[in-house]
């Protein structure tokens, strides 16, 4: 099957894989929450399950969630989206592959950055579109701008993050706006992977994609802020002319989203325990990078999602042997750059703080130990 010869191995599970098997390893590498959900969507996923509620739902999801969704958006956005143009889907993972269907025909192009998020490229190449990578760097704060997108010929659709994936950065509002008039002027789809909103922890508030057009396909979840991966509960927002299209390739590859989470994630919207989660990840934030600025260069500092991209060119030019070592040597678990494109990134690290605050002085203190003797 040629069309998946270039699909690369997601190896950040391939160290968690590794890491798991350790009694005392230190988990810098995989972004998921270690906090526990909401107890109301827990015990709403329990009734759920003693009421033995597990009907196929329709497939554009349970009215009742996507209405939910709407009047987040509302709430946090003072934006109105119909709850009509909401699709649950099987995590963000099953939102991209129906978005990059629903938007391109084989052989066309789909641009997002490098480094970036690894399963974009990933799916494309199962649907047989064609990954075109912009390279960001701090210049532009990581962030694909108009000027950058207009050097790439024939381009169909771009997909960004914000916050991002590996960086952390966000998309400022003017930049966003930029890229959005510029895609409509040139007649590409704009796809906007939203999944860390609400994880931002500075002065700079991240924008949806929404707030400047209903003409894009924004896609969000539960995995990240709702503190729920497992659940693999994810949500499109679409544009009238991909509804019906959208709910076509969702019957078919999925039939419907995970019924018990959709229950479950009615519950999800408790504001209250969000704050206090969010707190307790800004003081992680703080804590992670004031400890790794001192180790490492850091050319963007941190201000969404859970990440720190570390450059590590002062003790290495190979990631991934880095890597490897940490963790043989250490037991110190980070995922190397090349997991996320090719820009330069055999001279990054990048750092999840998903854990707690003593979880992870335990890891800087090992690897401060391994650099003073190593270097």
């Amino acid at each position: 099957m040629d069309r998946l010869a270039d699909v690369t191995p997601f190896i950040v599970m391939d160290i968690v894989k590794k890491a798991g098997q350790m009694d005392d390893a230190v988990h810098f590498e995989v972004g998921q929450p270690d906090i526990t959900p909401s107890e109301k969507v827990i015990k709403a996923m329990a009734e759920a399950v003693y009421k033995g509620n597990f009907p196929y739902t329709e497939s554009m999801g349970i009215l009742p969630l996507r209405q939910k969704i709407s009047d987040h958006y509302k709430r946090k956005y003072s934006i109105v989206v119909e709850p009509e143009r909401i699709l649950l889907t099987t995590g963000t993972s099953g939102a991209f592959l129906i978005a990059y269907s629903i938007a391109l025909n084989a052989g066309e192009k789909l641009a997002f950055s490098d480094p970036g998020y690894p399963c974009y490229k990933n799916f494309a190449h199962i649907l047989d579109i064609i990954p075109e990578t912009i390279d960001v760097k701090a210049d532009t704060d990581y962030q694909i701008t108009p000027d950058l997108l207009e050097k790439v010929n024939d381009v169909k659709a771009v997909q960004i993050s914000s916050p991002a994936n590996p960086t952390g950065n966000v998309y400022s509002k003017e930049n966003m706006g930029n890229l959005i008039s510029f895609c409509q002027n040139n007649n590409i789809t704009f796809i906007s992977d939203e999944i860390y909103h609400g994880l931002v922890y500075s002065d700079t508030q991240e924008n949806s994609a929404l707030e400047y057009s209903d003409d894009v396909i924004v896609i969000n979840g539960f995995s990240k802020y709702f503190c729920l991966p497992g659940a693999r509960l994810g949500w499109m927002i679409l544009p009238e002319k991909y509804i019906r299209r959208a709910e076509i390739v969702m019957q078919n590859l999925f039939i419907a989203a995970p019924v018990i989470s959709q229950y479950g994630a009615l519950e999800a919207f408790d504001y209250n325990f969000l704050e206090q989660y969010k707190d307790e990840y800004k003081k992680r934030c703080d804590f992670l990078y004031n400890e790794l600025k001192d180790i490492f260069r850091i050319d963007t500092a941190p201000v969404g999602a859970f990440y720190i991209w570390a450059d590590i060119s002062e003790y290495s030019h190979d990631c991934y042997s880095f890597a490897e070592e940490l963790l043989e040597k250490t037991g110190v678990a980070v995922t190397p750059g090349t997991d996320f494109g090719k820009n330069n990134t055999k001279n990054y690290i990048r750092f999840a703080y998903t854990r707690n605050i003593e979880h992870m002085a335990e890891g800087v203190k090992r690897i401060k130990d391994y650099l003073k003797t190593n270097k």
